[in-house]
């Protein structure tokens, strides 16, 4: 059978629910997750600074790293907002981490410990300060790659024992740090769209560069994709990190009282034609096929359905 090239879930009023085992639904803490008549809310309300909260949808929660499913080239589609803008420091926003797009669950697993591979839209709130990316801030709303599984990368461990010292110094770190950067697979952009209001997210993974757009429009390109496997994640916790060139690591959790949450409608994975075999197991399972199939059905049917209420749009 042949692999269908889109992969869709639609969410909201119990759309998804009519395939089972889809996704890995996580709840830790004050995290839960919420069906609403546009979509699934990934949800914190009164978490403390002494328990970790994550609310969080994935793809791989059940698989060894060496099987998760995705790998270049492919397309994610996701159209998603949030309940708060960005914190700055001064005005409130959304705190901790959240986001959306693939990554190989180097962080907080119970798997054995590996270094960071990852493409995504990712939102860090302070007192998160992770200064990867020379012309990029530390914190906020961002679309960002990062590779550090590289034949390169036992060198440069070595080579940053003397560097980081040095990168104390601001125009030493202007210096030396953008080749530690390009040398990661980092790249990195501020997100140029409010945060609380629906978008449309995309990024188009490619074997050598990666391409982020927000409603059509590009934002960021990065010359380097990361390899895979990858698994798809989209989450809302309440944690904050500090991890800086020059030295400073720190973790910590933070305390929220309101409800806050991201908020998915819809999740697209549109793969190449040479995705299939190596590329991607889950596409090319015969016995998913026929999931696939229907669940791009079923999302057609559902645009037809809200074309249908509303006239000003047509059908897709």
């Amino acid at each position: 059978m042949t692999p269908p090239e889109r992969f869709i879930s639609v969410f909201g009023g119990g759309r998804d629910a009519a395939y089972p085992g889809r996704w890995n639904r996580t709840r830790i803490g004050a995290g839960a997750l919420q069906e609403t008549p546009s979509g699934l809310r990934l949800v914190s309300e009164n978490t403390t600074t002494s328990q970790y909260s994550n609310a969080q949808l994935d793809d791989y929660a059940t698989l060894h790293r060496s099987d998760f499913p995705w790998r270049p080239p492919l397309t994610l589609h996701i159209r998603a907002r949030f309940s708060h803008g960005a914190g700055d420091g001064e005005q409130p926003g959304l705190r901790g981490t959240a986001g959306f797009g693939f990554w190989n669950d180097f962080l907080m697993s119970a798997r054995a410990p590996t270094l960071p591979r990852a493409v995504w839209f990712f939102y860090a709130s302070p007192p998160s300060d992770m200064r990867f990316d020379v012309g990029t801030p530390g914190c906020g709303w961002k679309a960002a790659t990062i590779d550090a599984i590289r034949p390169a990368t036992p060198l440069l461990l070595a080579s940053a024992v003397g560097a980081v010292p040095l990168m104390n110094l601001p125009a030493l770190y202007r210096r030396i740090w953008p080749h530690y950067q390009r040398w990661l697979g980092i790249c990195e952009h501020i997100v140029p769209a409010e945060m609380d209001a629906w978008h449309s997210y995309t990024l188009e993974c490619e074997d050598s560069r990666v391409r982020f757009s927000v409603d059509g429009r590009v934002i960021l390109e990065c010359p380097h994709a990361p390899v895979g496997p990858l698994g798809l994640v989209a989450w809302l916790d309440n944690q904050y990190m500090v991890a800086s060139p020059w030295g400073r690591l720190r973790r910590g959790l933070l305390a929220t009282k309101d409800q806050q949450w991201l908020e998915i409608s819809e999740i697209e994975i549109g793969l190449a034609s040479s995705a299939c075999g190596s590329r991607s197991r889950v596409a090319c399972d015969p016995l998913l096929d026929a999931i696939l199939v229907a669940d791009a059905d079923h999302a057609d049917a559902h645009q037809d359905d809200e074309a249908a209420d509303d006239p000003g749009r047509a059908p897709v």
